[in-house]
């Protein structure tokens, strides 16, 4: 059946009694300005009544009404920088709780520069909906019976605390487990950390992509889950009596939450107003672009990743304060040995924890958190398979004595080559192999030619040789686990040094 089209007279009578409160909260903010009045009570009030006038506007259609639009984009404004307020309201009140981490910025500061910027667009933005209320002929009330209310005089403090601790698992697997959490968390946390980089002129380039309404949902999303694990798990228990730093940590993911949560409304007033803005909405921008971006990037991302940052090299400091030392055997990588990939790979899942871990071959032992260092092991590796290779040369019909009236040397080197292909000692990266013109040991037995001739071969990459090899990772156990899982998964390549898909537990070490 057809859609009833209201008249003006209609619309305008029945919005007159809904929009009584937020008209009212909007004629105090604009009339007493920034200084009197940006107070969780009346932030908390605008944002209410924006929220559900809002919905309502937009189930009559006033999106797409040309009479009604402007004032419901006001109302929309209103409701987005009310909500980034009280965040930053709620963050000034709570941040002597949080016990947070110094870092070289003064937060404090560049908080006061955002709520700032916020109250003058929330100012701005009051006063032109009275404006728009008058032109919709909508009644601005005067007088509210409980006007008090919006003050905020709040007392200085917190309740003491008082009950009894919970009891759960030992300290040691609770702070395992959420350290864990966190650092996997803050891996996925890349585009903020490569923001925080930019200069203020570069600002634009980062807008909608890396940093994008959509990314910095799903971070919200995750820090928000990661919050809400700790307080399942840890608040008011006695293991978080027990380690002070979890507190600690607790304090550095909610920071981190809410200076999201602000990204996360500037990204979408920038991406919805800013780059995508039709010319008939206002006759005057609402929100300064260049501004709207130092409050997005320089405040909101900036700290985020300060934060981030800071609670990721506690986090590391907590799993070193309860690692528990082991060693495992993992199988050395079948593709060239420990080369760049590999090496890379180990090394940053031990970055990743914090934790010192040690590769070892016979008595020689290898920082694993080095990459070259775990490269330099290539040496032994190699003369490993060598000498391996070698007595299983020596099991085979090769003929001894010098090649003076025997076949030559290359071609005994390459029936060999395929015979040790066939069995699977050796594996060939280059087709067809060409081989060395002049052998190194002209001189020597046919067994020492044909072990120099594959020395070399190996060391150019024409060649590897296939051993079942194994060394000794020593270490955190929890590092270790994911080193082990790194093996098992070939390093992530195959055995021709192709890139292959890692388990989702190893995710991180792909960023």
């Amino acid at each position: 059946m057809p859609i009833t089209e209201l008249t003006s007279v209609q619309i305008v009578d029945f919005l007159s009694r809904r929009a009584e409160r937020l008209l009212w909260a909007a004629r105090r903010f604009s009339d007493e300005g920034l200084q009197c009045m940006f107070t969780r009570p009346l932030l908390g009030e605008l944002l209410g009544e924006a929220t559900k006038m809002q919905e309502l506007l937009d189930a009559y259609g006033a999106r797409n009404n040309s009479r009604w639009f402007r004032f419901r984009l006001l109302v929309g404004a209103i409701k987005q920088f009310s909500n980034i307020g009280y965040i930053l309201l709620h963050l000034q009140h709570v941040l002597p709780s949080y016990r947070l981490l110094p870092i070289e910025e003064d937060f404090v500061q560049a908080s006061e520069f955002a709520r700032s910027f916020v109250g003058g667009v929330l100012f701005r933005a009051s006063r032109r909906l009275m404006s728009e209320a008058d032109l919709l002929e909508l009644p601005i009330p005067r007088d509210e019976p409980d006007e008090d209310s919006f003050l905020h005089e709040a007392p200085e403090g917190r309740l003491p605390g008082d009950r009894p601790a919970r009891q759960i698992e030992t300290v040691a697997e609770t702070v395992t487990h959420l350290s864990t959490a966190f650092l996997n968390l803050a891996s996925e946390c890349s585009m903020v950390h490569v923001a925080r980089r930019a200069r203020p002129e570069e600002y634009a380039q980062y807008l909608p992509e890396p940093v994008g309404e959509h990314a910095l949902l799903d971070l919200r999303f995750k820090f928000h889950a990661l919050q809400a694990m700790y307080d399942t798990y840890v608040q008011e228990t006695e293991t978080e009596d027990l380690d002070g730093d979890l507190p600690v940590l607790r304090g550095h993911i909610s920071v981190v939450l809410h200076l999201i949560e602000t990204a996360c409304e500037f990204a979408h007033y920038y991406e919805r107003h800013v780059l995508h803005t039709r010319r008939d909405v206002l006759d005057e921008a609402l929100v300064d672009a260049e501004m709207l971006r130092q409050a997005l990037m320089g405040y909101s991302i900036r700290f985020a990743s300060l934060y981030i940052s800071r609670a990721r090299e506690l986090c590391q400091s907590m799993l070193k304060r309860y690692a528990r030392v082991g060693e495992i055997q993992a199988s050395v990588p079948r593709y060239r040995g420990f080369h760049v990939r590999p090496s890379t790979l180990v090394a940053k899942i031990v970055h990743h924890y914090g934790s010192e871990v040690r590769m070892k071959i016979d008595d020689d032992l290898y920082d694993a958190a080095m990459p070259m260092d775990i490269f330099r092991a290539n040496e032994k590796i190699n003369a490993w398979k060598r000498k391996w290779l070698a007595s299983k040369i020596g099991a085979l019909p090769v003929r001894d004595g010098t090649q003076a009236g025997d076949l030559p040397i290359n071609t005994v080197l390459r029936r060999l080559v395929l015979q040790l292909a066939e069995q699977g000692l050796l594996v060939i990266y280059e087709q067809p192999l060409e081989l060395y013109d002049e052998p190194i040991h002209p001189d020597g037995t046919v067994l020492e030619q044909v072990t120099a001739e594959l020395a070399r071969l190996q060391a150019t990459g024409k060649v590897d040789i296939q051993s079942a090899l194994n060394v000794t990772f020593i270490g955190d156990t929890r590092v270790l686990a994911d080193i082990r899982l790194l093996a098992e998964n070939g390093y992530g390549e195959d055995n021709f040094g192709n890139n292959i898909d890692l388990p989702p537990q190893l995710a991180y070490v792909r960023r």
